[in-house]
């Protein structure tokens, strides 16, 4: 039974607190209205009834003393006359249930209704009124009761009866109520109660309705709303209503249904549109990564996991300064924080040099990203440039712009000084000193000839020119290098040596590159040959019958290693390719100073402190070369000799259209073969 209660105190609880507030209130003010009006309509009933009531005893006390008044002297006298006079008066009289008289004594002598046969028997039984002590001395006033009966509510009176100043007996009277004023008072209060109850089963009924109609779509459409303002446009409401309702369901679900379409749109739309992005960014040799104003990365590109050494891992969702290497984040800790901030606005740039991952200089731009009013801070963009190439070219562009004033600055000193001598001073000075100045200056003035020539070569030859290849029979410009030198070697006592295989096949080039090529090459070692030396020029076909080094046995000089053969360029091993060599024995190049012989500026000189130059002599050459699509090369050793050595393509009627369609605009880096073992035969 506990458990029963119990569960219909939860369940009344529960229904209870799925009402709002205001519904809550409704309640407890009708609760209050109906048992203000209940208290007063039975306030009104009792009323009424405890006024019947005092009628109804009026009533009995005067029908009592009237009647009591002519029956009193019949009581000694006639008892017979009594009870005709009571029978007619009780017959006449509808209001009085029964009639009772009494002896001095309490005791009933007669009393209506009655049979002949209940007389005896009463008077034979000899029933009693009981009656207060004291009651024969207050004969003046009537005593009235009520009391209910299974017929209804009675009420007596009993009247003493005194005569001439005796008291004879009691009169005891029972008399209906009014029946008009109880059917009165018993449809007041059936009215009262009928409205209580009415009231309540309304109350019940419309906190029912309001529960099935009005509260559960009510509370559906709040659910429905904040389900879709937390971003699930799938909600729908599905309840059979009409009316105002039915139409506001209908109009939420198409709504919702609306939202959906865009909601799949815009995502379908931002998909494509992120796609778009994250492509962009990933294909940009830049690097890039998006950071929120936790600082925490959002999106990076692969150029950025690259130079940063983020490579195979999760970077997103991790804060960015944990991930920098120490150098950048020593930089950009602080403004970033300040643009996160707010405080910077325009961004900021940084040059940094990495170590780590990579030996790299890089260019790092933060950028603000704002919202749409262009107001708050939504994140920061991070650019980040590869520029170590750049820093490179600056550089060598520095030391270019040095070098050149620094070899420009000489010979203009010592011809500035040796003119000013002869201009201040050639009077005192003899003929033959006068020539020597004048030699020296010329001879300061070919240096800077030769200098001003070179860089002018070596500028136009690094620059985006094309030129025009032909085919070339190396015989010729081999022997105008030859014929130029042979004086200056023939001075110094070094011998030279052209060594063309016979019916050689013309190659593609450029006929005045080449002889520059040649007329560098044999200058050098020329320079750097001492007397009793050679100086040698080769050229022959590679894959001859004859294996390379047995080509010349009888020259002491080094030799390319068997197995170099050029092949930078894969179409290059479609073709017949000459070799050519310039060899020397010379001082030898030292192996530490073999990465930076064909470097602007770069003389071996430096070193050794014997000879001058330009330095750009070998600059030249490699540049050339690498328009013919090819490198040059060298095996070097301290002490025995020089040889470089390049290949060039065979002449082929489709050669020409190759070379081209070949990008003359992109040199690659030179290969050096550094040969410590190199055979000399």
């Amino acid at each position: 039974m506990l458990a029963f209660l119990s569960q219909i105190r939860a369940t009344i609880a529960s229904w209870w607190s799925e009402f709002t507030l205001q519904t809550k209130l409704m309640a407890a003010a009708t609760l209050v209205v109906s048992l203000i009006m209940s208290g007063l309509t039975f306030w009104a009933v009792n009323t009424i009834q405890e006024d019947a009531r005092l009628n109804d005893t009026r009533f009995g006390r005067d029908l009592g003393l009237l009647l009591a008044a002519n029956v009193a002297p019949l009581v000694d006298e006639n008892r017979t006359e009594l009870a005709r006079f009571s029978h007619r008066f009780y017959s006449s009289t509808s209001s009085i249930r029964y009639m009772l008289y009494a002896d001095a004594e309490g005791n009933i002598f007669f009393g209506i209704p009655f049979s002949e046969s209940e007389v005896q028997n009463s008077l034979t039984i000899r029933r009693k009124i009981h009656l207060p002590d004291n009651y024969a001395e207050h004969t003046d006033a009537p005593m009235v009761r009520q009391h209910m009966t299974p017929d209804g509510e009675v009420t007596d009176v009993f009247v003493p009866l005194v005569d001439e100043g005796g008291y004879k007996g009691v009169l005891a009277i029972g008399t209906n109520p009014n029946p008009t004023v109880v059917t009165s008072s018993h449809l007041t209060r059936d009215v009262t109660i009928a409205v209580f109850v009415s009231i309540w089963v309304m109350v019940i009924l419309g906190a029912v309705f309001n529960a099935l109609t009005i509260t559960k779509p009510i509370k559906e459409l709040l659910f429905g709303v904040k389900n879709i303002s937390s971003g699930n446009f799938k909600q729908r409401v599905d309840l059979p209503l009409g009316g105002e309702l039915g139409e506001l369901i209908a109009s939420f679900n198409e709504m919702a249904e609306k939202l959906e379409r865009y909601e799949e749109q815009n995502i379908e739309e931002l998909t494509a549109e992120k796609a778009k992005l994250e492509t962009l960014v990933s294909t940009i040799a830049d690097g890039a990564v998006l950071l929120d104003i936790d600082m925490q990365v959002v999106l990076v590109n692969p150029t950025a996991r690259r130079l940063f050494g983020w490579e195979g891992k999760p970077v997103e969702g991790v804060n960015l300064l944990r991930l920098l290497p120490s150098p950048v984040q020593a930089e950009i800790t602080r403004p970033l924080y300040q643009i996160a901030k707010g405080e910077l606005r325009e961004g900021a740039e940084f040059r940094i040099a990495l170590k780590e991952p990579l030996d790299r200089t890089v260019r790092i731009l933060l950028t603000t990203v704002l919202d749409l009013s262009r107001e708050n801070v939504k994140g920061i963009a991070m650019t980040v440039q590869d520029i170590t190439r750049e820093a490179e070219l600056n550089e060598a562009k520095s030391q270019f712009i040095s070098n050149v004033s620094h070899e420009l600055r000489t010979p203009l000193f010592n011809i500035k000084s040796f003119i000013e001598t002869l201009h201040e001073y050639g009077e005192d000075l003899s003929v033959a000193e006068q020539r020597e100045f004048l030699d020296t200056a010329n001879r300061e003035t070919d240096r800077l000839t030769r200098l001003v020539n070179d860089v002018l070569d070596l500028s136009r030859l690094e620059s985006f020119k094309l030129y025009n290849f032909e085919p070339v029979d190396l015989a010729q410009p081999v022997e105008q290098t030859l014929r130029t030198y042979r004086l200056n070697a023939r001075d110094k006592g070094i011998e030279l040596v052209q060594d063309i295989e016979p019916s050689l096949p013309s190659v593609v080039g450029h006929y005045d590159l080449l002889l520059q090529v040649f007329t560098n090459l044999v200058g050098n070692a020329l320079k750097f040959t001492e007397t009793g030396g050679k100086v040698a020029i080769r050229a022959y076909l590679l894959g001859s019958d004859r294996p390379m080094h047995e080509q010349h046995e009888k020259q002491p000089f080094l030799c390319p290693p068997a197995e170099s053969v050029n092949t930078t360029d894969a179409q290059n091993l479609d073709f017949q390719m000459v070799r050519i060599e310039v060899s020397d024995t010379g001082i030898g190049i030292d192996m530490d100073d073999q990465s930076a012989i064909f470097d602007r500026f770069f003389r071996v000189e430096n070193r050794v402190h014997t000879l001058e130059g330009t330095g750009l002599g070998l600059s030249i050459v490699r540049n050339i070369i690498e328009k013919h699509h090819s490198h040059v090369r060298l095996v070097s050793e301290v002490g025995i000799g020089t040889t470089f050595w390049f290949d060039l393509k065979v002449f082929q009627e489709n050669t020409l259209a190759e070379s081209d369609e070949t990008d003359h605009s992109q040199p690659s880096e030179t290969l050096i073969g550094a040969q410590t073992s190199s055979v000399v035969t």
